[in-house]
């Protein structure tokens, strides 16, 4: 019985960490868009945020 939990607590474990890196990936690539949508913008002549 424990070895059973021990295997189902790494495979939600496994799950967990693979569901959150792939959100992380997606925050990543929406911040790239933003940035490169404010450096775009920037070179165009308005200046709308300031980092």
């Amino acid at each position: 019985m424990v070895p059973l939990l021990i295997v189902l607590l790494v495979i939600l474990l496994l799950f967990g960490g693979g569901f959150a890196l792939d959100v992380l990936w997606w925050i990543a690539l929406a911040l790239l868009v933003v940035w490169l949508l404010g450096f775009l913008m920037r070179s165009g002549g308005g200046r709308w945020y300031r980092w």
